[in-house]
């Protein structure tokens, strides 16, 4: 019973705090070998947990190296641009339309794509604009709630999202029409919190004619316009997928390599270096983590949390949804929304109701924004900060992240009723 528990809060530690940076897919294989050398795991467990977890993991790479690729062309930046000018100067409408745009980046290419490639060009156009270091943490604040909070709508709008609609055998367009209510709510629930904490730190105006004009910004004019084509064309491939059951990650990966060799051929982009700077130490991670967590289940240690949600399950759908919302986003808060995901996953899967199955999902999405370590996408946001001069504290992230998340994610979690 101590082992497995051991080797999980070590790997999780090593995960969070990246010793002598030991990157994160490195400590979560690690753990994984030594579940598997002192028994805690078996081999036929690390198959199991290997064909739960690939396509996830490869769609998750495919939607970051998309993501990479529609920004070396100048994808985001004229998106970002664009939302600017179109506030005409007031500081109100910027606020609003970056949180959008950041609900937007978050649905079609997953929280990372949203946290780590809109917040540095957002960064960089707000000290253009001349934004005193209290405004410019407000809209960060915003971009980086936004971008867990409405990573809802799609199946790969975030890893937890994928890992149990595999778990669950739950199809795209099943998943869509559950989640597309919870996600409106969200971004609309989110801008209301978001305004009311921050809206002494927005300006009333400011000087977009330091800006540059969105056009200027594109690499490729050609293949800007043909990115729209097929990003609209890869959406209704996923759709479509659901009819043949094929792998999510077959369009996910497939579709960025397609626009990567076409990026490649048009010399907008370097492919060797998309593929190299690609976010490979998920697959270890990934894999590494759940033979991890497969080790407490063997273990029994996951039985208590399966007693938990029978009995939520046996009571009205308010207390079973918000319960199991709540207990995966505390969960997720101190111990990481990943290893919370695959428990909670387990722990439901007997247990026969959707919606608790959802419930698990938003949690998950939402409540690691109560601390700083609740999510990677989290922690490596507050690196990629401190790495351009602006440092946010422990204290200061969690005391916003415990303010506005509970609310948001109790309506949240009201509206999958």
């Amino acid at each position: 019973m101590i082992l497995p528990i051991s080797i999980f809060l070590i790997t999780l530690l090593f995960i969070i705090i990246q010793p002598k940076n030991i990157q994160i897919g490195t400590s979560a294989i690690i753990g994984a070998i030594f579940a598997l050398i002192f028994g805690v795991v078996s081999f036929n467990d690390v198959l199991e947990v290997s064909n739960i977890v690939w396509d996830a993991t490869l769609a998750f790479i495919g939607i970051i190296i998309l993501s990479m690729v529609l920004d070396k062309i100048g994808f985001f930046e004229w998106a970002a641009l664009t939302m600017a000018h179109f506030s005409k100067g007031s500081g109100v409408k910027m606020f609003i339309y970056s949180i959008l745009l950041g609900s937007f980046v978050s649905a079609l290419f997953a929280n990372d794509g949203a946290a780590l490639i809109l917040t540095p060009i957002l960064l960089a156009k707000m000290r253009v604009l001349n934004l005193n270091i209290k405004t410019i943490i407000a809209f960060l604040l915003a971009g980086g709630f936004i971008s867990d909070s409405a990573s809802l709508p799609f199946v790969f709008s975030n890893l937890t999202n994928i890992v149990t609609a595999n778990y669950f055998n739950i199809g795209f367009i099943e998943y869509f029409s559950n989640m597309i209510i919870p996600f409106i709510v969200s971004v609309f629930v989110s801008i209301i919190f978001l305004y009311l904490i921050l809206r002494k730190d927005i300006p009333k105006r400011v000087d977009i004619s330091l800006l540059k004009e969105p056009k200027s910004v594109i690499k490729n004019i050609k293949l800007f316009y043909f990115s729209w084509f097929f990003l609209l064309l890869l959406l209704l491939a996923y759709f479509v997928s659901d009819s043949y059951s094929l792998p999510i990650s077959i369009f996910a990966l497939g579709g960025a390599i397609i626009f990567l060799i076409i990026a490649s051929l048009s010399k907008s982009v370097d492919a060797k270096s998309i593929i190299k700077d690609a976010p490979w130490q998920i697959v270890w991670f990934s894999i590494g983590l759940y033979i991890v967590v497969y080790g407490l289940k063997n273990a029994g240690l996951t039985d208590e949390l399966t007693i938990l949600m029978q009995y939520l399950s046996t009571k009205s759908d308010y207390i079973a949804v918000v319960s199991t919302g709540f207990i995966s986003a505390i969960l997720s808060a101190f111990m990481n929304n990943m290893p919370t995901i695959m428990i909670m996953d387990i722990a439901l899967e007997d247990i026969g109701n959707e919606a608790m199955i959802y419930a698990n999902i938003i949690g998950c999405n939402l409540g690691p924004k109560m601390t700083p370590f609740g999510s990677l996408a989290t922690l490596l946001w507050l690196y990629v900060l401190s790495q351009k001069g602006v440092k946010i504290s422990f204290l200061e992230y969690s005391k916003f992240g415990l303010l506005i998340t509970p609310p948001v994610l109790l309506i949240v979690l009201l509206s999958l009723i």
